[in-house]
């Protein structure tokens, strides 16, 4: 019940590509982003790793990645989709292409997972010492505590920034090892003067300082985060999409909730690596220039899976 796993939202690589087949490989022997995280988390302990995709990337999704990964880890999936979980009454409305979010995502995991658990992006870069970092504390978590006790990765905000467009971060405000505070910024641009946010799609930037702790959506996880999803969807559905009918549930939004309320703490561990992601297609020769020297540096082998 207390062995970790990992889960890795990987549902939107297949829109945010084109297709699994024009996934560009940033290793050497044609490696993604995701191969790194997997080789980390099983360097780190991790024995279970849960793959969360749309149903129709299956075949593509286990031929391009899956089946490399599945001989040094145990390998299991998850679907999300638009009209998955969806409660009594409700209905995609017309127009919804996008899926519901981070928090619907992991709600598609519920019943793979009954112990505690990481979440990643798909398409980022973390570095191996958060995924030390985070086993240890999964390992060690109680699960029936209460408030409930969640954990999670933090990063400087200027070493997260992509210079080909904007980002979304979670912007933090910590004390010590703890989080107070998180909301998400969907619209965070590194400009000649700095790091800034804007609240109404660019036409007004804020600055923000440099080294401002943001979550990269590394989070630490019990199951009991998954009844509070559950009751808390149907309010999403109710009343968020009111404003956006294109609005997303997002993790970052729904700790920080759950923050307010007194239901949980976060533990947050800070890293100083520098973050690489796929945000972009103009971001690839940074990834794989950084991986180079990575695998120049010993970190890694020049070819990941042996």
């Amino acid at each position: 019940m207390n062995e970790p796993s990992l889960v890795i939202l990987a549902a939107g690589l297949s829109s945010r590509y084109g297709s699994l087949k024009q996934i560009d490989g940033v290793g050497p022997a044609g490696e993604f982003i995701i191969d790194y995280s997997v080789y980390d988390a099983v360097r780190a302990g991790f024995k279970r790793v849960v793959f969360l995709i749309a149903p129709e990337m299956r075949r593509d999704f286990e031929a391009a990645i899956g089946r490399r990964c599945a001989g040094h880890i145990e390998t299991v999936y998850a679907y999300q989709s638009l009209d998955r979980l969806l409660p009594e009454g409700f209905s995609v409305p017309a127009g919804r292409v996008r899926p519901w979010g981070t928090a619907h995502a992991l709600l598609c995991c519920r019943e793979v997972l009954d112990g505690p658990f990481a979440m990643i992006n798909a398409d980022d870069f973390y570095g191996a010492g958060a995924f030390r970092s985070m086993y240890g504390c999964l390992k060690r978590v109680d699960l029936d505590a209460r408030p409930m006790r969640f954990s999670m990765v933090g990063y400087r905000l200027g070493n997260t920034l992509s210079d080909s467009g904007r980002v979304c971060r979670g912007a933090c405000r910590t004390s010590g090892d703890r989080l107070d505070y998180i909301r998400e910024l969907t619209y965070v641009v590194n400009t000649p003067s700095g790091p800034a946010y804007s609240l109404d799609n660019g036409a007004t930037l804020t600055p923000i300082p440099a080294d401002t702790s943001v979550s990269m959506n590394f989070w630490g996880f019990t199951p009991a985060l998954f009844d509070e999803i559950e009751r808390r969807f149907p309010d999403f559905l109710a009343h968020g999409l009111e404003e956006n009918p294109q609005a997303e549930m997002l993790v970052p939004n729904l700790v920080g909730r759950l923050l307010r309320e007194g239901l949980c703490t976060v533990d947050v561990m800070q890293s100083e690596d520098v973050w690489h992601g796929m945000t972009y297609r103009e971001d690839k020769p940074g990834v794989v220039a950084a991986i180079r020297a990575l695998i120049d540096a010993g970190e890694y082998p020049e070819k990941l899976w042996g």
